[in-house]
């Protein structure tokens, strides 16, 4: 393959996630030249049912988008360790390679901090961003039903494709829940419930997480394939050592490797940052030079710092009736009732017995999830059992079908002292400093997760549900979505880009990222990356 510069560029894009593929199609199609580079490989999309067949196999076969290694080194020296590796992909699609698919959008309050702490809200609102979101929607192929009346408004009324209907747990779940008088809903998913942009839709393999065989599940290597239909060249397998700036204190070129270990220099009048709220940082620190002492972008001091994530919550048993499980692979019913007002309390409709007090305490927002793959499924027992015959269908007839289980995410309020830096002890394949993760939680995100087991818990033993496992504050862990590390703002000492997602100190650089989140909210972020990466798109246009 041919990864040498280009020798005229308008634009060069860091990283072939959604981020960095809606912008590299977008400025594309209007006649820009635009070069991506891309750390990881380009994979084989033929190659999909064999990835899924060797992830429901058991063992360790290690991740089927090749991630580990020198190239993909970490440390994670905060108070909670970070499971940095499970939760990304380098690779062309980026993380939407082994994403779940929920696209939802952030609510008002997300956007004027009213969920979060003293530090400033974003700069922007949700009107700001609404026409963006309508247009990823489309982008992504987003199917599902405006029947959530705690959604923030549309400005259509449908979404580019039909809803999927609910699973046969997510009637069992409504009975529970008109009793409680809580509200379900379905789920947005950029999944084709019926052909959409040259996909075909879901055929229902269930694994949809870590591959989608049949391709039915968005991810961004269709807007890379859009991008280079336009021109656009997308380098695979060459990692960006460091940006390199001109005595105007602008980007001068980004020094990328190749495989052989070659180094190039690759030139453009505009820089794009689109390599998620990790990397993105390490990569500003990285680039520091005599003018930027301590990193690009950086003299407010907080490149890397504000790192957020989501919390999981969850608990779970069986039933003494069918459930159907592991029949679906990803939500299709879930519950906003608590985001903006998480401690209201829940009552028992008959009778207006109270099964949760409300509280007054200062809580994250919650956003409660009805899975449809609760417990094994018959292939794992199978695969991972020694019995055969009539002997394995016994087995699997009692111990499959009966599981059931809610989920949920609660979002984490921004922390300063939460922050990605470089472990200079620790290199990578090509002797950069690795980057390090700083995490901690904080009382507020703890009582959140309490609040959430409790709501679940009233669902589920309104259910009849036999409850055997909660998972809450003492054994939590992260959902993988970073945010936070180059926040959004308009005063440059307390920010490191501004509305337009160009950085304070640099202006031909933006970052295109969930690193510009000024708060988590508790919403899957990939729909507002998309959003903001199309808001960036135009801005970027408009300078050139």
């Amino acid at each position: 393959m041919d990864r040498e510069p280009s020798e005229r560029a308008d634009v060069c894009v860091v990283g072939a996630g959604p981020a960095g593929a809606l912008i590299a199609s977008q400025l594309a199609s209007e006649g820009q030249k635009v070069v991506v580079l891309e750390a990881g490989p380009r994979f084989d999309r033929s190659k999909r049912e064999q990835q899924m067949e060797e992830t429901i196999r058991p063992g360790d076969h290690g991740s089927v988008w090749e991630m580990g290694g020198d190239r993909d080194a970490f440390s994670a020296s905060g108070d909670r360790y970070y499971p940095l590796n499970i939760s990304r992909v380098k690779g062309v699609g980026g993380s939407t390679l082994h994403w779940q698919g929920m696209v939802m959008r952030l609510h008002p309050s997300d956007f004027d901090g009213s969920h979060d702490t003293d530090e400033p809200a974003w700069p922007i609102s949700y009107d700001d961003l609404r026409p963006y979101y309508a247009d990823a929607e489309r982008a992504l192929g987003v199917a599902g039903d405006a029947d959530n009346p705690f959604a923030p408004p549309r400005e259509e009324p449908t979404y580019p494709l039909p809803g999927f209907p609910p699973s046969y747990s997510d009637s069992l779940f409504a009975e529970a829940c008109e009793q409680l008088g809580i509200t379900m809903h379905s789920v947005p998913n950029a999944r084709n419930s019926e052909p959409y942009d040259g996909r075909g839709p879901c055929v229902g393999y269930g694994t949809c997480q870590p591959v989608c065989p049949s391709g039915a599940k968005y991810d961004a290597s269709v807007h890379i394939e859009d991008a280079e239909a336009e021109g656009t060249k997308v380098i695979d397998r060459a990692p960006v050592q460091r940006l390199v700036t001109d005595a105007d204190g602008r980007i001068e070129a980004a020094v990328y490797a190749t495989p052989d270990g070659t180094e190039h220099r690759q030139s453009a009048r505009e820089f794009v940052i689109a390599a998620g709220g990790v990397e993105t940082p390490r990569l500003l620190l990285l680039s520091a030079n005599d003018d930027h002492p301590d990193g690009l972008a950086n003299s407010s001091g907080l490149v890397g710092h504000y790192f957020m994530d989501h919390l999981f919550a969850g608990a779970g048993g069986t039933l003494d009736r069918e459930t159907r499980q592991n029949h679906v692979g990803f939500l299709t019913s879930e519950c906003h009732q608590f985001y903006d007002d998480p401690g209201q309390a829940v009552a028992r409709i008959a009778d207006g017995e109270t099964v949760v007090e409300s509280s007054d305490e200062a809580l994250s927002p919650l956003k409660l999830e009805f899975l449809n793959y609760a417990g094994p499924s018959p292939v794992e027992l199978a695969l991972s059992g020694e019995e055969w015959g009539d002997t394995l269908l016994s087995s699997l007839r009692d111990s499959y079908g009966n599981s059931i289980a809610m989920g949920g995410l609660v979002g984490q309020p921004p922390r300063k002292e939460n922050r990605v830096t470089l472990d200079t002890a620790t290199t990578d394949d090509h002797g950069n400093p690795v980057p390090d993760i700083q995490w901690s939680w904080g009382d507020r995100l703890e009582r959140s997760l309490s609040r959430a087991n409790e709501i679940q818990h009233a669902v589920l033993s309104e259910l009849g549900v036999d409850i055997s496992w909660t998972v809450g504050p003492a054994d939590t862990g992260p959902a993988y979505h970073h945010m936070g590390t180059t926040r959004m703002g308009t005063d440059p000492q307390k920010s490191v880009v501004n509305p337009q997602l160009q950085t304070h100190d640099v202006p031909n650089l933006s970052i295109a990222s969930s690193s510009v989140f000024v708060t988590a909210g508790s919403m899957n972020p990939t729909l507002t990356i998309a959003a903001l990466a199309l808001k960036c798109a135009d801005h970027i246009s408009e300078r050139l």
